[in-house]
Order: C-alpha cells, then structure tokens, then sequence
C-alpha cells in the first residue's frame, strides 16, 4: 500500500478515535461564533491578513466585552481584499474547510456572499445543540477553557476549567513592572476575572508598594485559587526573563525602583513572585498542573515565536526544582522541541502537549508529532488542542491535526515501526489517555 493510502485510511481511523481538547478559550453557554466576524477573523488569520497588507493587525474587541455590528462589519469589509492573497496558506485553508463542512459554503468569500454567511452563523450562535453537535462529530469528549469563561455553568458537562488570571513570568511590549501589575490587579478581586493581554492599564484599588505588600496579594491569591474547580492554573514563561532565584533584599531594592523599572528590575520582579508562587503552591500539596505557554514574545500587535537555550535550563531547573508539582507545557518554538523532549525524558514531573500558536502550521505539527513520537512515551505528552474561541475554530483545528497525524503514523508503520493496530493505539493514547492520566480531564458520563 502505498503511503498516501495509508495516510487516507488512518486519517478516516482517526476519526472515531475520541479525544479530549485540552486548552480552549471557549465560552460557556456561548460556545459558537456569534457572527462570520469570530471565524474569519480569528487572531491567527487577522495575522495572515495583516501579512498580505490588509491594514488592521489587532485583534477585534475581546472578552468579556464583544464588538460592535459596526466594528465586525467594518473589519470584516476591510478584510475581505486581502483574502485572495492568504489562500495558499494553512490557516486560510483551515477556514475554508470550516465554511464548507459547517456551512456548505464552498465559494470564496466576497463582497457578494459574506452577509449571507454572516446571517447563517449569526442564526447558529444562540443553538447550543448545534455548537454540542459540532464537538460530537470530532468526537470531543471535553474541552478545557478559562475558569473566568465558565459563565453560570451552563455547559459544564462539556467544560473542564483552568486558572488563567495572574501572568507573573509574562512580558508585555515596552512594560517593565508587569509581574507587579499582574498580581495587584488580582489582589481583592475574584478568579472569575479575566485575564488580560494589552491594553489600557486599569488603576490597582490596591497597589503594591513593599516586600510585605508582594506576599499579601501572593497569599491573597493563593488562597482564593477555585482548587476544586480547576486542573491547572496557565500562564505564559518569556523567554526575554532571567529567571534566576532572587534575595529579599534584592526584591524590596527593586520595588523601590518601580517608578524607573528597566529590564533588570522587570526580571527580579517576575523571578521573585514565580519562586514564592510555586512554593506555595508545592506546600499546599496543590494538585493542579502547572501550564505554561513557551516560544511567544511580544511584538506591537501579536507575538513573534523565539526562545533562549538560557530560559530552557532555568526552566529545567525552576521544574527539578518543585518535584511536588506537576508541570505542562504548550510549546510555540518548533526548534526548541528537541530540548523540551530531552527535559521530558528526564523530568518526572514534566509533561508537554499539543501545537501552540505559532507551532500551529501543518509542517511545524508534523516535526513535533514525530520527534516526540521517537523521543517520548504516549504517556508524557498530549496530542491535540486547538486554543480555540469558537467551536467552529476547534473544528478547523482538529480536521487538521488529524491529517498530519495520519501522515506520521504512516510513515512510520510504512517504515516497518508498527503495525495498524499500535499506530492507532498510540493515537488514542495521546488524543485520550493521556489527557485524563496527566491533567484529570474526563468524560462527560465519568
């Protein structure tokens, strides 16, 4: 048999295989595209409009606010010129499959037809056995979002949540003091806030000022973690951040500086707090998983991917250190992938999962499916998820991953490594076991 039927028979397997898409930023109760806005003009193709020339390269209004009729239909009108230049690429391929196979759309968008579309997924928006539908035909079994997504629970036999609130190892462009920020906004407020990217910043009602002030909002908010309503607390590690271990003196030098933050204080603020955050953590014996986003660094308007061999080792040794936790990671840097395999081999309590971001195109999966599938047992990583705003987003993705998927197993079984039977075990190990075995994802009827 030749290797494009094999791919071709796998990739049909591949679909009854369930699976479990661990990381979303779906919403509960609203888990679809509320217009033809959320799905053409998703971050990632906003990026490859932006590349073609289409002017706008932010991304539209977002959670827990919306965008205006006026703001989508000017976007969305804006874009459409651009599209004709994005067609080649893989996001844009991705949209289509997502029009055609939801929609049985099958024409290029226009002028002519994009209301059209837009009032079709517009009459879909509020159907919620519709959007279920959607997650039954991949074969989702449930999907992970933001605990501050959750609403009032209306979807909860779909959802699993994690903590997405306080960024204190994130950078933001041209910001300094923002571990600080991050973690006096939270102080007095509740997880159901959410996070934030960007933006104006919002005054703290109570600014940290002391060392003394940095471990009451650290307590406050260890302390006011949902642990029995999430599996992990997710964040974002910059690789332009010196992680190493920072004195007490060295800190409350630094908080006196924070008018006049540069680099060097920036790092022993987010070095400090990340410290004492994982240690309370480990002390609480708390057994939510540690994720973190690696390989995305800011630019004005979205991120660039980059990561330094320095960050790899202090993360290596941040997770060595913390034995008690359990650690994740979400990975945007295809040439780091080898390095995050070594540490996994070796890191007990390290795992690594999926495709993020920029990692999230067909030959950069490809690579990183089959390296980890040389490097590291099913049991150490997860396959799938789609980082998703919108159901039809998780379907666009997942259509995707399966193909490439296929592919390697393929190959490999064309390469004699395994027969049909263990290529589609270990599918269903990394798409299923391995999300419940590693972040306590489960069934619906569990």
């Amino acid at each position: 048999m030749g290797l494009d039927a094999r791919a071709l028979e796998l990739e049909e397997a591949l679909g009854e295989v369930p699976m479990f898409d661990v990381h979303t930023h779906l919403v509960g109760g609203a888990l679809g595209a509320r217009g033809l806005h959320d799905v053409l003009l998703y971050h990632m193709l906003v990026s490859d409009l932006y590349a073609a020339g289409c002017p706008s390269g932010a991304r539209l209004t977002q959670f827990p606010d919306a965008p205006s009729d006026e703001e989508a239909r000017a976007r969305i009108e804006e874009a459409l010129p651009f599209l004709p230049g994005i067609r080649t690429t893989s996001t844009a391929w991705m949209l289509r499959i997502v029009l055609a196979d939801l929609y049985d759309v099958h024409m290029p968008l226009g002028a002519g037809n994009w209301r059209r579309v837009d009032a079709m997924i517009r009459e879909r928006a509020g159907d919620r056995a519709w959007h279920h539908e959607i997650l039954d035909r991949l074969c989702i079994l449930r999907s992970g979002t933001e605990w501050a997504r959750r609403g009032d629970g209306e979807d909860d036999e779909r959802l699993q949540y994690a903590l997405e609130w306080a960024f204190f190892t994130r950078c933001q462009w041209g910001e300094f003091d923002t571990a600080l920020y991050e973690l006096e906004r939270c102080w007095g407020k509740t997880p159901e806030h959410p996070s934030l990217i960007g933006g104006a910043r919002i005054a703290a009602v109570r600014p940290i000022r002391t060392l003394d002030d940095v471990h009451a909002a650290l307590t406050y908010y260890v302390e006011n973690i949902p642990y029995d309503g999430v599996l992990a607390t997710a964040t974002h590690i910059s690789t332009d951040i010196d992680l190493a271990p920072v004195r007490e003196d060295q800190m409350a030098a630094a908080l006196a500086r924070r008018a006049e933050a540069g680099p060097r204080e920036r790092d022993i603020y987010a070095a400090y707090i990340n410290e004492a955050f994982l240690a309370a953590l480990e002390a609480r014996r708390a057994r939510i998983v540690f994720q973190f986003s690696f390989g995305a660094e800011p630019l004005p308007l979205e991120t660039g991917s980059r990561l330094a061999q320095r960050t790899i080792a202090q993360v290596g040794d941040m997770i060595a250190r913390h034995r008690g936790l359990r650690f994740q990671c979400f990975l945007a840097s295809r040439h780091a992938n080898q390095a995050l395999c070594t540490l996994a081999r070796e890191l007990p309590n390290l795992s690594l999962a999926g495709y993020w971001w920029h990692n999230f195109f067909p030959d950069a999966i490809r690579q990183v499916m089959a390296e980890r599938l040389d490097m590291l047992p099913a049991a150490k990583q997860i396959g799938f998820f789609s980082d998703a705003y919108c159901v039809e987003w998780v379907y666009g993705k997942a259509a995707l991953v399966r193909k490439v998927l296929a592919r390697v197993l393929a190959e490999a079984e064309a390469q004699g490594r395994f027969g049909r039977e263990e290529a589609l075990g270990f599918a269903r190990a990394i798409l299923c076991e391995s999300p419940r075995s590693l972040l306590g994802m489960m069934p619906r009827d569990a």
